[in-house]
């Protein structure tokens, strides 16, 4: 199978590509740090799998599109598309927020997910079979102080997915909407802008999901019978349980 991976450079993105390589499974990855999608194409060429990288930013509607377009011979027949590309940028109260974080959210988390999935779904559509899983959260079920935005974008995730999976239905296309709790991986310093102690906050008292947690639920989704299809799921930690309530120890 084809399995187009964005976001692939780092955490669940990265994860996912690695155990679905691991299946024997060729890749496409996407991300804007060239030299890690480089690095990660050596790991993954270990499993003697071909590999493609593609540099380019979801954001860039153009970039996007002339990339995506642009896939020859064997690399069109995508099976299987992961839109994990995505980010949490700061964690203020929204009369306080920035709007450039706003912006960078929306563009990722909801534009750029349709930039990705506009181009990949016709493809699907056109030979009646494909799987395209969206990467969600928990905050795209309820809110929490602080993260309105955030959740607004993961939310409109949400919705997408449901209106993928309507709109995908007669050409036999499975959409999954998949909904992690708190994962330890690049986001909380992300969200933070590189501030070390804030991020550590995060996950402290207890255990969190690991980016091979989630990217393992991906994997099960992926490999179930023709005729079934995992809608939607959510993957908590033991230690949590809803967005803004944890079993710290």
């Amino acid at each position: 199978m084809i399995v187009l991976v964005t976001g692939a450079t780092s955490g669940i993105g990265q994860a996912t590509a690695k155990a679905f390589a691991k299946l024997g499974n060729d890749i496409i990855i996407t991300g804007r740090r060239n030299d890690r999608l480089l690095n990660l194409q050596r790991e993954l060429e270990a499993y003697s799998v071909e590999v493609l990288p593609l540099c380019f930013d979801v954001r860039d509607k153009i970039a996007t599109q002339n990339t995506l377009s642009s896939l020859s011979g064997k690399w069109k027949e995508i099976d299987i598309l992961v839109n994990n590309a995505g980010l949490a940028a700061g964690k203020e109260p929204m009369q306080e927020g920035s709007l450039t974080d706003w912006e960078q959210m929306i563009d990722t988390n909801i534009k750029g997910l349709l930039y990705v999935s506009r181009e990949v779904l016709p493809l699907m559509c056109k030979k009646k079979k494909g799987h395209i899983i969206n990467i969600c959260s928990i905050a795209g079920k309820e809110v929490y102080a602080d993260g309105g935005v955030y959740c607004a974008t993961k939310a409109a995730v949400d919705f997408l997915s449901k209106g993928m999976r309507i709109d995908a239905l007669p050409y036999g296309v499975k959409v999954t909407n998949v909904c992690p709790g708190a994962v330890d991986t690049e986001f909380s310093m992300v969200r933070f802008k590189g501030n070390e102690e804030k991020s550590a906050a995060t996950y402290k008292g207890f255990k969190p999901l690991t980016a091979e947690d989630v990217a393992q639920t991906i994997i099960y989704c992926s490999t179930l019978p023709e005729h079934v299809n995992i809608n939607d799921i959510v993957i908590m930690p033991t230690a949590q349980a809803n967005c803004s309530t944890f079993f710290r120890q």
